[in-house]
Protein backbone atom coordinates (compact mmCIF):
# COMPACT_ATOMS: atom_id res chain seq x y z
CA UNK A 1 0.00 0.00 0.00
CA UNK A 2 2.93 2.53 0.00
CA UNK A 3 5.92 3.45 -1.85
CA UNK A 4 9.36 3.54 0.03
CA UNK A 5 12.48 5.93 -1.59
CA UNK A 6 15.07 6.01 0.31
CA UNK A 7 17.55 8.66 -0.72
CA UNK A 8 20.52 10.43 0.75
CA UNK A 9 20.78 14.61 2.16
CA UNK A 10 23.99 15.80 2.90
CA UNK A 11 25.41 12.33 3.85
CA UNK A 12 21.75 12.01 5.77
CA UNK A 13 20.05 8.94 5.43
CA UNK A 14 16.11 9.35 4.75
CA UNK A 15 13.03 6.92 3.80
CA UNK A 16 9.97 8.51 2.62
CA UNK A 17 7.12 6.33 2.94
CA UNK A 18 3.57 7.73 0.56
CA UNK A 19 0.60 5.94 0.06
CA UNK A 20 0.18 4.52 -3.43
CA UNK A 21 -2.93 5.71 -4.08
CA UNK A 22 -3.11 8.95 -5.69
CA UNK A 23 -3.81 11.98 -4.01
CA UNK A 24 -6.83 13.23 -4.03
CA UNK A 25 -5.80 16.65 -2.45
CA UNK A 26 -2.51 17.79 -1.08
CA UNK A 27 -1.65 15.31 1.94
CA UNK A 28 -0.19 16.00 5.80
CA UNK A 29 4.00 15.76 5.38
CA UNK A 30 5.49 14.52 8.58
CA UNK A 31 9.26 14.06 9.35
CA UNK A 32 9.72 11.41 12.26
CA UNK A 33 12.75 11.29 14.23
CA UNK A 34 13.53 7.92 15.64
CA UNK A 35 14.59 7.16 19.64
CA UNK A 36 17.95 5.91 20.71
CA UNK A 37 19.79 8.44 22.76
CA UNK A 38 20.97 9.54 19.66
CA UNK A 39 23.82 6.67 20.05
CA UNK A 40 21.94 3.80 18.54
CA UNK A 41 18.32 3.02 16.78
CA UNK A 42 18.18 3.26 12.88
CA UNK A 43 15.24 3.80 9.73
CA UNK A 44 14.92 0.30 9.97
CA UNK A 45 13.88 -0.49 13.73
CA UNK A 46 11.11 2.37 13.14
CA UNK A 47 9.72 1.16 9.63
CA UNK A 48 6.73 -0.14 11.31
CA UNK A 49 5.75 3.23 12.89
CA UNK A 50 6.41 4.98 10.39
CA UNK A 51 4.11 2.83 7.88
CA UNK A 52 1.33 2.51 10.15
CA UNK A 53 1.44 6.52 10.43
CA UNK A 54 1.73 6.59 6.75
CA UNK A 55 -1.34 4.65 6.15
CA UNK A 56 -3.46 5.71 8.86
CA UNK A 57 -3.00 9.43 8.47
CA UNK A 58 -2.88 9.24 4.29
CA UNK A 59 0.34 10.89 4.80
CA UNK A 60 3.84 11.42 3.59
CA UNK A 61 6.49 10.03 6.12
CA UNK A 62 10.15 10.85 6.71
CA UNK A 63 12.26 8.47 8.55
CA UNK A 64 15.32 10.63 9.35
CA UNK A 65 18.81 8.40 9.71
CA UNK A 66 20.47 11.14 11.80
CA UNK A 67 24.12 10.09 12.14
CA UNK A 68 25.03 8.41 15.66
CA UNK A 69 27.46 9.44 18.52
CA UNK A 70 29.78 9.37 19.81
CA UNK A 71 31.18 8.71 15.94
CA UNK A 72 29.07 10.98 14.36
CA UNK A 73 29.89 14.23 17.39
CA UNK A 74 27.33 16.09 19.12
CA UNK A 75 25.40 18.66 18.37
CA UNK A 76 25.54 16.59 14.74
CA UNK A 77 22.24 14.73 15.12
CA UNK A 78 20.37 18.13 15.57
CA UNK A 79 21.87 19.53 12.24
CA UNK A 80 21.31 16.20 10.52
CA UNK A 81 17.25 16.70 11.20
CA UNK A 82 17.25 20.10 10.22
CA UNK A 83 18.74 19.47 6.79
CA UNK A 84 16.26 16.77 6.22
CA UNK A 85 13.70 19.05 7.71
CA UNK A 86 14.40 21.99 5.45
CA UNK A 87 14.94 19.39 2.10
CA UNK A 88 11.76 18.00 2.84
CA UNK A 89 10.02 22.00 3.59
CA UNK A 90 11.85 23.02 -0.13
CA UNK A 91 10.53 19.79 -2.04
CA UNK A 92 6.93 19.83 -0.66
CA UNK A 93 5.51 19.90 -4.46
CA UNK A 94 7.24 16.79 -5.67
CA UNK A 95 5.44 15.00 -2.32
CA UNK A 96 2.05 16.43 -2.82
CA UNK A 97 2.32 17.93 0.71
CA UNK A 98 0.36 21.00 2.05
CA UNK A 99 2.72 23.67 3.45
CA UNK A 100 -0.02 24.51 6.08
CA UNK A 101 -0.08 20.73 7.19
CA UNK A 102 3.64 19.68 8.44
CA UNK A 103 4.02 17.62 11.30
CA UNK A 104 7.29 17.36 13.39
CA UNK A 105 7.39 14.27 15.21
CA UNK A 106 10.05 11.91 17.27
CA UNK A 107 9.66 9.61 20.34
CA UNK A 108 12.08 9.63 23.35
CA UNK A 109 15.69 11.56 22.17
CA UNK A 110 14.27 11.96 18.82
CA UNK A 111 10.99 13.77 20.22
CA UNK A 112 14.22 15.86 21.93
CA UNK A 113 14.96 17.05 18.46
CA UNK A 114 11.89 17.11 16.87
CA UNK A 115 11.20 20.00 19.66
CA UNK A 116 14.72 21.61 19.26
CA UNK A 117 13.84 21.89 15.46
CA UNK A 118 10.18 23.77 16.44
CA UNK A 119 12.50 26.33 17.93
CA UNK A 120 14.45 27.00 15.87
CA UNK A 121 12.50 26.97 12.52
CA UNK A 122 10.08 29.90 14.60
CA UNK A 123 13.13 32.60 12.75
CA UNK A 124 12.30 31.42 9.34
CA UNK A 125 10.26 33.38 7.81
CA UNK A 126 11.75 31.73 3.87
CA UNK A 127 9.48 28.34 4.95
CA UNK A 128 6.17 27.04 5.83
CA UNK A 129 5.16 27.40 9.23
CA UNK A 130 5.11 23.81 11.55
CA UNK A 131 1.42 22.65 11.88
CA UNK A 132 2.00 20.43 14.94
CA UNK A 133 4.84 18.91 17.09
CA UNK A 134 4.21 15.09 18.17
CA UNK A 135 6.37 14.27 21.08
CA UNK A 136 6.24 11.00 22.08
CA UNK A 137 7.85 10.30 25.83
CA UNK A 138 10.42 12.85 24.95
CA UNK A 139 13.46 13.70 26.88
CA UNK A 140 13.50 17.52 27.39
CA UNK A 141 16.23 18.46 30.39
CA UNK A 142 19.06 17.40 32.11
CA UNK A 143 19.17 19.33 34.82
CA UNK A 144 17.09 17.42 37.41
CA UNK A 145 17.47 13.63 37.79
CA UNK A 146 15.53 13.72 41.05
CA UNK A 147 11.96 14.27 39.64
CA UNK A 148 9.39 12.20 40.76
CA UNK A 149 9.27 10.40 37.79
CA UNK A 150 12.78 9.19 37.98
CA UNK A 151 12.35 8.00 41.82
CA UNK A 152 9.97 6.04 40.95
CA UNK A 153 10.83 4.56 37.70
CA UNK A 154 14.72 4.10 38.72
CA UNK A 155 14.80 0.56 37.90
CA UNK A 156 11.97 -0.21 35.51
CA UNK A 157 13.32 -1.65 32.55
CA UNK A 158 14.03 -0.44 29.19
CA UNK A 159 15.72 3.04 30.88
CA UNK A 160 17.42 2.94 34.21
CA UNK A 161 18.17 5.97 35.87
CA UNK A 162 21.54 5.50 36.02
CA UNK A 163 21.34 4.81 32.13
CA UNK A 164 20.05 7.93 31.35
CA UNK A 165 22.81 9.57 32.62
CA UNK A 166 25.59 7.07 31.50
CA UNK A 167 24.06 7.74 27.50
CA UNK A 168 23.96 11.62 27.99
CA UNK A 169 27.90 11.53 28.66
CA UNK A 170 28.15 8.59 25.84
CA UNK A 171 26.19 10.87 23.36
CA UNK A 172 28.63 13.64 24.45
CA UNK A 173 31.64 11.64 23.96
CA UNK A 174 32.78 11.85 27.65
CA UNK A 175 33.80 9.36 30.57
CA UNK A 176 31.31 8.79 32.78
CA UNK A 177 33.41 9.28 35.87
CA UNK A 178 31.03 11.73 37.59
CA UNK A 179 27.76 9.98 37.16
CA UNK A 180 27.03 9.66 40.92
CA UNK A 181 27.66 13.44 41.50
CA UNK A 182 25.39 14.17 37.99
CA UNK A 183 22.71 11.64 39.37
CA UNK A 184 22.47 13.85 42.69
CA UNK A 185 22.26 16.59 40.58
CA UNK A 186 25.71 18.50 41.54
CA UNK A 187 26.59 19.81 37.92
CA UNK A 188 24.07 22.38 38.20
CA UNK A 189 25.13 25.92 39.76
CA UNK A 190 23.10 27.30 42.34
CA UNK A 191 21.66 30.28 40.70
CA UNK A 192 20.38 27.94 37.21
CA UNK A 193 18.49 25.92 40.23
CA UNK A 194 16.97 29.02 41.71
CA UNK A 195 16.36 30.40 37.93
CA UNK A 196 14.91 27.45 36.83
CA UNK A 197 12.72 26.21 39.58
CA UNK A 198 9.50 27.98 37.77
CA UNK A 199 10.26 25.02 35.22
CA UNK A 200 11.75 22.05 36.27
CA UNK A 201 10.73 21.44 40.00
CA UNK A 202 8.61 18.08 41.36
CA UNK A 203 6.68 21.15 43.24
CA UNK A 204 5.33 21.62 39.63
CA UNK A 205 3.96 18.41 39.20
CA UNK A 206 0.63 17.40 40.23
CA UNK A 207 0.08 15.31 43.21
CA UNK A 208 -1.57 12.09 41.73
CA UNK A 209 2.06 11.37 39.69
CA UNK A 210 3.96 11.78 43.44
CA UNK A 211 1.69 8.47 45.47
CA UNK A 212 4.29 6.51 44.42
CA UNK A 213 6.68 6.72 46.42
CA UNK A 214 8.04 9.97 45.80
CA UNK A 215 10.39 11.47 48.45
CA UNK A 216 11.85 14.84 47.88
CA UNK A 217 15.33 15.46 47.40
CA UNK A 218 17.72 17.04 49.81
CA UNK A 219 19.37 19.62 48.92
CA UNK A 220 23.12 18.92 47.37
CA UNK A 221 26.25 21.22 47.08
CA UNK A 222 26.91 22.11 43.65
CA UNK A 223 30.52 20.79 42.20
CA UNK A 224 32.47 23.15 39.46
CA UNK A 225 34.21 20.31 38.07
CA UNK A 226 31.00 18.31 37.52
CA UNK A 227 29.45 21.31 36.03
CA UNK A 228 32.96 21.26 33.46
CA UNK A 229 32.56 17.80 32.71
CA UNK A 230 28.74 17.85 31.80
CA UNK A 231 27.57 21.43 30.91
CA UNK A 232 26.17 20.60 27.43
CA UNK A 233 23.44 19.04 29.14
CA UNK A 234 22.26 22.64 30.68
CA UNK A 235 22.07 23.72 26.80
CA UNK A 236 18.77 25.08 25.21
CA UNK A 237 19.90 22.48 22.51
CA UNK A 238 20.11 19.60 24.99
CA UNK A 239 17.63 20.84 27.43
CA UNK A 240 14.76 22.93 25.14
CA UNK A 241 12.34 22.89 28.62
CA UNK A 242 14.63 25.76 29.40
CA UNK A 243 13.86 27.89 26.58
CA UNK A 244 12.59 31.33 27.40
CA UNK A 245 8.79 31.99 27.30
CA UNK A 246 8.92 34.28 24.58
CA UNK A 247 10.28 31.45 22.33
CA UNK A 248 7.64 28.89 23.78
CA UNK A 249 4.57 31.07 23.33
CA UNK A 250 5.28 30.80 19.57
CA UNK A 251 5.45 27.52 19.31
CA UNK A 252 2.97 25.02 17.42
CA UNK A 253 -0.12 23.08 18.32
CA UNK A 254 1.14 19.99 20.69
CA UNK A 255 0.62 16.20 21.22
CA UNK A 256 2.68 15.13 24.31
CA UNK A 257 2.69 11.27 25.09
CA UNK A 258 3.26 10.68 28.63
CA UNK A 259 4.19 6.68 29.84
CA UNK A 260 3.92 6.13 33.61
CA UNK A 261 6.55 3.77 34.37
CA UNK A 262 9.12 5.87 32.74
CA UNK A 263 11.82 7.96 34.30
CA UNK A 264 11.15 10.82 31.46
CA UNK A 265 7.03 11.00 32.32
CA UNK A 266 7.67 14.39 34.22
CA UNK A 267 9.72 16.25 31.40
CA UNK A 268 6.81 15.34 29.11
CA UNK A 269 4.66 16.82 31.65
CA UNK A 270 6.36 20.08 32.54
CA UNK A 271 6.87 20.70 29.17
CA UNK A 272 3.08 20.12 29.00
CA UNK A 273 2.87 22.75 31.71
CA UNK A 274 4.93 25.14 29.41
CA UNK A 275 3.37 24.89 27.01
CA UNK A 276 -0.38 25.39 27.97
CA UNK A 277 1.15 28.43 30.57
CA UNK A 278 2.10 30.11 27.41
CA UNK A 279 -1.26 29.85 25.83
CA UNK A 280 -0.01 26.49 23.38
CA UNK A 281 -2.92 24.22 22.43
CA UNK A 282 -1.70 20.89 23.94
CA UNK A 283 -3.08 17.17 23.40
CA UNK A 284 -2.23 14.76 26.20
CA UNK A 285 -2.22 10.69 26.18
CA UNK A 286 -0.99 8.98 28.95
CA UNK A 287 0.16 5.51 29.16
CA UNK A 288 -1.22 4.10 32.34
CA UNK A 289 0.71 0.83 31.49
CA UNK A 290 3.08 2.32 29.37
CA UNK A 291 7.15 2.00 29.88
CA UNK A 292 9.93 4.04 28.11
CA UNK A 293 10.67 2.54 24.73
CA UNK A 294 7.84 0.15 24.13
CA UNK A 295 7.08 1.60 20.74
CA UNK A 296 10.08 -0.42 19.52
CA UNK A 297 8.18 -3.45 19.49
CA UNK A 298 4.63 -1.70 18.33
CA UNK A 299 3.67 -3.81 14.80
CA UNK A 300 6.17 -7.76 16.25
CA UNK A 301 2.77 -9.54 16.67
CA UNK A 302 3.04 -11.14 19.98
CA UNK A 303 6.20 -9.31 21.19
CA UNK A 304 4.06 -6.27 21.06
CA UNK A 305 2.37 -4.37 23.94
CA UNK A 306 -1.48 -3.88 24.30
CA UNK A 307 0.05 -0.25 25.49
CA UNK A 308 2.16 1.14 21.98
CA UNK A 309 -0.90 0.28 20.50
CA UNK A 310 -3.19 2.35 22.14
CA UNK A 311 -0.36 5.38 21.54
CA UNK A 312 -0.42 4.71 18.02
CA UNK A 313 -3.57 4.23 17.29
CA UNK A 314 -4.24 8.21 19.93
CA UNK A 315 -1.46 9.50 17.90
CA UNK A 316 -3.04 8.84 14.60
CA UNK A 317 -6.55 10.43 15.71
CA UNK A 318 -4.35 13.43 16.59
CA UNK A 319 -3.17 13.65 13.39
CA UNK A 320 -6.29 13.11 11.93
CA UNK A 321 -8.25 15.54 13.48
CA UNK A 322 -5.53 18.64 11.85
Amino acid sequence: KLLIKDLKVDEVPLRIYQPKWPPTGKRRGILYFHGGAGTFGSIRAFERICRYIAKKCNSVVVSVGYRLAPEHPYPGQYFDCLNATLYFMRNLEEYHVDPALIIISGDSCGANFATVICQILLNRRDLPKVRAQVLLYPGLQGLDFHLPSYQQNASVPMLFRKLVIYFCFRYLNKEPSVLEDVLQNCHVPESMKRNCKKWVSADIIPDEFKIRGYVPQKSTSYKPEVHEAIKEVLTITFSPLLAEDSIICQLPESYIVTCEFDVLRDDGLLYKKRLEDNGVQVTWYHSESGFHGNLAFFGYGIFSFLSAKKIMDNTVNFINSL
